[in-house]
């Protein structure tokens, strides 16, 4: 069989369509979510002059020199700021080893939502919603901040359609995401003159991983590079469509329906061509909800023959113990049955 990723067109969710319209668009979101996990969308509404600016920002930001990037580290427990390559092992999240633990070729820079963006939710948990750290690039807060509102918009209405999707009241997910730790991670795939990596058969630009959250949007240059694991155990190459974003559910929502909507397991293997990595761009705004919401699995999700798969636990939980896989190097103890898929397509 064939590995597709349906592309959906939202615009009856971003522009007042039709009732009808709209049921179409669940309908197929529901779908995907069930076969795929992973969706391409069209009609998001995110300006073209935004996404550029984007772009623009994390090019100047990432050919600062190393040394200069590396000021804008934070702690691990601190998920802002800036990570350089062979900082994180990905896989780790899902509690499984890699060869060498943190060998993730990429180097990213993470923004998230803070305290001062949620003013009607005084004293939330620290470090969880913690100020960004800003380079002293020009333009970089704008920029960045300006597709950062657009993507928590795209998410958001990504969600309203899940409840329809779903069956759900449709303010279910907005009544768990309304302080939602939000963070958006933009990622460099690239070898700088200099760098001390060697290139061989197993280099992994990031490990095999499924996302933390309820969803993640991706924007990311039509380059080689993203896989995603199948039913089948195969892995296959995902490129999005000029002007698309790619969605994709992470393990909250797999908890909330019991793996009958699926939180895919994805990398990143970067084309290596004449010695070096093709480069490659990608930002992901990851939509997580509440620290203190509770996750647990739909009343309607359950019966006999798909039996309850996981223990209710929080948000803040749930996320902790995988930022401690992926960039303290400890291997998460608590994971779902990705793990076995990715153990699987090792041929373990």
């Amino acid at each position: 069989m064939t590995f597709h990723v349906p592309t959906v067109d939202i615009t009856p969710y971003v522009q007042g369509g039709t009732d009808e319209a709209r049921a179409d668009v669940a309908h197929r979101i529901d779908d995907a979510c069930r076969t795929v996990g992973f969706i391409q969308i069209t009609g998001h509404g995110i300006p073209a002059a935004v996404i550029d600016g984007l772009a623009t920002a994390m090019d100047e930001f990432f050919a600062l020199e190393l040394d200069a990037k590396k000021a804008y580290r934070t702690p691990p427990q601190i998920n802002r700021g800036y990570s350089p390559p062979k900082s994180e092992s990905l896989s780790l999240s899902l509690g499984v080893e890699q060869a060498s633990r943190m060998n993730d070729f990429f180097e990213a820079f993470n923004i998230g939502a803070g305290q001062a963006d949620y003013p009607h939710v005084p004293d939330l948990p620290q470090p969880d919603y913690a100020a960004n750290v800003w380079p002293d690039v020009d333009g970089f807060d704008e920029q960045v901040s300006a597709y950062f509102a657009e993507a928590a918009r795209v998410a958001r209405t990504m969600t309203r359609i899940f409840a329809d999707a779903l069956g759900l009241p449709a303010d279910f997910f907005a009544l768990r995401t309304d302080h939602s730790l939000d963070v958006m991670r933009m990622n460099n795939y690239a070898l700088p003159p200099g760098t001390d990596v060697t290139l061989d058969g197993d280099l992994i630009g990031m490990g095999e991983h499924t996302d933390y959250g309820i969803v993640t949007i991706l924007w990311a240059d039509r380059v080689k590079g993203l896989q995603v694991l199948a039913a089948d155990g195969s892995w296959n190459d995902v490129q999005p469509a000029e002007g698309a974003l790619l969605i994709n559910l992470g393990d909250v929502t797999g908890r909330l329906t019991n793996d009958q909507w699926m939180s895919t397991l994805h990398r990143v293997k970067p084309p290596v061509i004449e010695g070096t990595i093709e480069r490659r761009r990608s930002a992901a705004f990851f939509h997580d909800g509440n620290v203190d919401a509770l996750i647990e699995t739909l009343p309607q999700c359950v019966d006999a023959a798909h039996p309850a798969r996981f223990d209710p636990l929080t948000v803040g939980e749930h996320i902790a113990a995988k930022l401690a896989g992926s960039r303290a190097g400890k291997k998460n103890e608590n994971t779902g049955s990705e793990t076995a898929r990715v153990l699987a397509s090792r041929g373990y």
